[in-house]
């Protein structure tokens, strides 16, 4: 039973995951004043072909979830297994993202426009369903109000050391739910004990805690100096192929992972990722053994590896009269409020959990 544990360890706290710009003063400010405040554009994997058995919409929304759009198509007749989008993207924000209907629905996609605050931008016709997955990352143009009056000369001190260094790739707050608890009833659900919406929602708590390890031990990285480094155990991922593989000499592979060529991938724990070997298995351990878990404990789970830092793109700041505009490019499956509050050193905004569930989807 869960009541053998501390739950309070399971509750999300970003308060408590370290940013590796510490030493830096914030910008200070705040977000979402205003709905145009944050913008949000896909960048997709692939573009429509212009022929195909499946119909393409690039579309733009306004205060509405990618749950909002399917939920409208659902209303015109297209089976939920039929609609296609690569990922969910924020309720408060302007966002542009791409969906897919097969082609014989196509007129469906014409009501989408029917919603208010959305706008069809472009439509077309592609080979195969827009799936979960298909897209390179996100690009986000972010107003700061309320900054600091020196914002634009700190901002730009921080953004230097995470292009060199780059973004921590925590689990940020939309992963936990509005009150941080998914991951507690991850652990409820591990045990064998009921939650609410348990069912419907199982596999998102159940990565809720899996999430909540990996945060832990990328902060136990941060907090003893392993951020930039990889040590002997890891298994390390090439940042321009992609390419994995298993670190046997942390020495040799040193000056990669200072040039952030490479970085170590850490586990999200299941029957397909077991604990890594020697260095890095021992930091995994000692994990397990913060929350009183164990590797067994998730092999009904499948699981997979993370990597551990993210490369920052594509980076512009732009001065406002109160603050700035921060622009920048994240791979798929990141999250803006890891970058937002390296930046900012304030409390970050949290959507709710229907709103944003982005990370379970990119």
């Amino acid at each position: 039973m869960t009541s053998e544990y501390d739950l309070e360890k399971f509750r999300f706290n970003w308060a408590a995951l370290l940013p590796i710009s510490q030493h830096l003063p914030g910008t200070g400010g705040i977000l979402r004043q205003q709905t145009e405040d944050f913008r949000v554009q896909e960048i997709p994997l692939y573009l429509p072909s212009g022929q195909g058995s499946h119909a393409y919409a690039l579309v733009e929304k306004r205060n509405l979830t990618t749950r909002d759009l399917v939920l409208a198509l659902l209303k015109a007749g297209v089976a939920e297994n039929a609609i296609g989008v690569a990922g969910l993207k924020d309720k408060r924000a302007v966002t542009r993202q791409w969906l897919s209907v097969p082609n014989r629905q196509a007129a469906a996609l014409a009501e989408l426009e029917a919603l208010d605050g959305v706008r069809v931008l472009e439509t077309s016709r592609h080979k195969n369903k827009l799936g979960i997955g298909h897209l390179q990352g996100n690009r986000f143009s972010i107003r700061v109000r309320q900054a600091e009056v020196d914002a634009l000369a700190r901002a730009q001190a921080i953004v230097d050391l995470l292009i060199a260094q780059g973004v921590p790739n925590y689990f940020g707050p939309q992963r936990f739910g509005r009150f941080g608890n998914n991951a507690i009833d991850g652990l409820k659900l591990l045990r064998g004990e009921w939650v609410p919406g348990g069912h419907r929602l199982k596999r998102f708590f159940l990565s809720s805690l899996q999430s909540l390890l990996f945060n832990h031990l990328l902060n136990l990285r941060i907090e003893r100096g392993l951020y930039q480094q990889v040590i002997n155990g890891d298994w390390a991922k090439k940042h321009d192929t992609g390419g994995v593989f298993l670190v046997e000499s942390a020495e040799i592979e040193r000056a990669r992972a200072e040039n952030l060529a490479i970085s170590a991938t850490l586990p999200l724990f299941g029957k397909k990722v077991k604990l890594s070997p020697t260095l890095a298995g021992e930091l995994e351990l000692e994990t397990f053994r913060y929350f009183a878990l164990r590797w067994q404990d998730f092999t009904r789970l499948k699981g997979s590896r993370r990597i551990s830092r993210v490369k920052l793109a594509e980076v512009e700041l732009q001065p406002t009269e109160d603050g700035y505009i921060f622009s920048f490019v994240l791979p798929k499956g990141s999250f803006a409020t890891s970058v937002l509050r390296e930046i900012m050193k304030v409390d970050i905004d949290v959507v709710a959990d229907e709103e944003l569930k982005a990370a379970e989807q990119d």
